[in-house]
């Protein structure tokens, strides 16, 4: 394999990994945040047990989760110089802002929580896990604001070679950002709330604690239920800007060669890219058409006129992505958005007639969503980046042109089995300690025992 290939391999392997900690992060402070907030304002002492469960292990994740995203910014550095190099100006920017001050408020006031039961005020302690929560979503802002320049460029100017920034707000409220933000935090949320749904089950499965955790539940299903159907807009309101904007991506997640108007969805098929034609293939009539403009005659482009409008545009070159890669990741994200919206749907109805914590159905099928999420989300960001291929920079920059001049096939072989075997440890590492807490539910606090009245003195018989 070439450099550029491991290297690639490489970010890949490491990227993919974090992302299985961030969304969880950003998903479970919003609920912690919602359980300690109802203990506040009821004095419901079940919450307050929830809020210390759940939140171990979101410090779980939130170390792990640190450790693993460590490597992502050196590799810029090590294996992808030439991008470093011509958009450092721009894009070092928000992860700077990322670092220095999302982050940091984020453990700060982790930190604070974390030690400052009964030690600071209960509404000081309130308003911290809150500010983790802000700062959770606000360090994904920043990276997401990061990610959208590599898909839609904006706010620059070329000048010797290398894209510097030019205007700041158009980088940060571009339409990719607008696009793209609200779809990520949502999908945090539904990763964190069915986390919350997942643990539930298993300990209403077991009979364990069952008043305690069927408030969970219920939190949790409202959770998902919310962010599932969001999840469902905000992904609808994605794919337009893509057919928009990114017009060859679309056309790889649909495996569609050839420009039709109206445009048929491609439910299944094989994809034959050497032979640039989907086999067998089982389709919507119109509804593509619906997905990409909200009209059942509108034209979609296809991969083949998009391949000759790009040489045109660019010079010579392939510039169709990995079409098999790409369709059936966005096969398995809506697949696994449309079973989101089932399952939640049917736990509310199950809540509505009184038989939600004693359906064991729903609470093994709720336990086994405990990873769907993951894979969800990570199938969505192959989407995102690989679609884009072969740009690192959409339009700027070729995949090809931004590897490290300097970098040997060797060293990358070592660095990736090296990063592989360490992100293993770490995720191995996640499950024991998650399979080890998830049974330390905390105790209920005992109530002070009254103090008995002192008996009263006896009075002396009067004869």
């Amino acid at each position: 394999m070439e450099a550029l290939d491991l290297a690639r391999w490489q970010f890949g392997l490491t990227t993919v990994v974090h992302f299985l900690f961030v969304p969880l992060s950003m998903g479970l402070s919003v609920l912690l945040a919602v359980m300690y907030s109802i203990y506040y304002r009821t004095g419901d002492a079940a919450y307050k047990r929830l809020s210390q469960f759940f939140g171990k292990l979101f410090v779980i994740n939130f170390a792990l989760g640190t450790a693993t995203g460590i490597v992502q910014e050196f590799q810029f550095g090590m294996n992808w110089s030439e991008y470093s190099r011509f958009v450092g100006d721009v894009f070092g920017v928000p992860l700077a802002i990322e670092a220095l001050a999302a982050f940091f408020l984020e453990s700060t006031f982790l930190g604070l929580w974390i030690f400052g039961w009964n030690r600071i005020p209960r509404a000081l302690h309130l308003a911290s896990i809150w500010l983790v929560a802000l700062g959770a979503h606000l360090s994904a802002l920043w990276i997401l604001v990061a990610n959208a320049f590599m898909q839609m460029p904006v706010g620059y100017t070329i000048e010797n070679g290398r894209a510097r920034m030019t205007d700041f707000l158009a980088l940060v409220l571009s339409e990719q950002v607008q696009t793209q933000v609200p779809h990520v935090l949502i999908a945090g949320l539904i990763v964190g709330g069915f986390f919350v749904l997942g643990i539930s089950a298993w300990h209403l499965l077991r009979r364990s604690h069952v008043e305690l955790f069927g408030k969970s539940l219920k939190l949790a299903l409202i959770v998902t239920t919310v962010a599932s159907l969001a999840a469902a807009t905000s992904g609808h309101q994605q794919a337009q800007h893509v057919a928009k904007n990114q017009p060859m991506k679309l056309a790889a997640m649909e495996g569609l060669w050839e420009t039709e108007q109206p445009a048929a969805f491609s439910l299944f098929g094989i994809i034959d890219q050497a032979g640039r034609q989907t086999l067998r293939e089982v389709k919507l009539p119109h509804m593509l058409s619906v997905l990409a403009a909200n009209n059942t005659t509108a034209e979609v482009k296809g991969l083949n006129d998009l391949q000759r409008e790009y040489e045109a545009k660019y010079g010579p070159g392939d510039y169709t992505p990995p079409v098999a890669i790409t369709y059936w990741a966005f096969r398995v994200k809506v697949g696994l958005g449309m079973a989101f919206i089932a399952l939640s749907l049917w736990g509310l109805w199950l809540w509505w007639r009184g038989r939600l914590e004693v359906s064991p159905l729903f609470l093994r099928l709720g336990l086994l969503f405990v990873f769907l999420p993951f894979v969800a989300t990570s199938a969505g960001w192959i989407v995102a980046e690989m679609g884009r291929q072969p740009w690192v920079v959409y339009g700027l920059l070729e995949t090809a042109a931004a590897v490290s001049l300097s970098v040997t096939p060797t060293y990358l072989w070592i660095t990736l089995i090296g990063f592989g075997l360490l992100y293993a440890a770490l995720v191995a590492l996640e499950a024991y300690l998650f399979s080890r807490h998830i049974r330390e539910v905390p105790a209920p606090e005992a109530k002070p025992h009254a103090q008995p009245r002192p008996a009263l003195p006896q009075a002396e018989p009067v004869y």
